[in-house]
């Protein structure tokens, strides 16, 4: 199941507002990277009650990128409570990703 998208406009709503935490990936379609994780964060998405996974293009979403210093893609920012908590820059296995997000979500 493909990821829902959000925009530069969606973004406070979406994110910021949510009372779920939430997955964000800034990402683009030329990325090799970002396709190679794309999957994987569907199935954390899927399989997780406790997390919203959403994807952001940062081509079509630059302010939003350049708001929370997005340099290189892919980069997955959690947000809790409105504020970024833990950030993840680059393809990492699923392993890694689902302990790196579990530490942040009891933090």
């Amino acid at each position: 199941m493909a990821l829902p998208e959000i925009t530069d406009a969606s973004f406070q709503a979406e994110v910021v507002e949510s009372t779920t935490p939430t997955l964000v990936d800034f990402w683009a379609p030329w990325c090799g990277p970002c396709r190679m994780v794309g999957p994987v964060l569907e199935q954390i998405d899927a399989e997780r009650e406790d997390l919203r996974v959403v994807k952001l293009n940062v081509d079509e979403n630059q302010q939003t990128a350049a708001k929370f210093g997005v340099m290189s893609i892919p980069t997955m920012i959690l947000f809790k409570d409105g504020q970024a908590v833990h950030q993840i820059v680059g393809a990492a296995p699923k392993p890694r990703i689902e302990q790196q997000l579990d530490a942040a979500l009891v933090a």
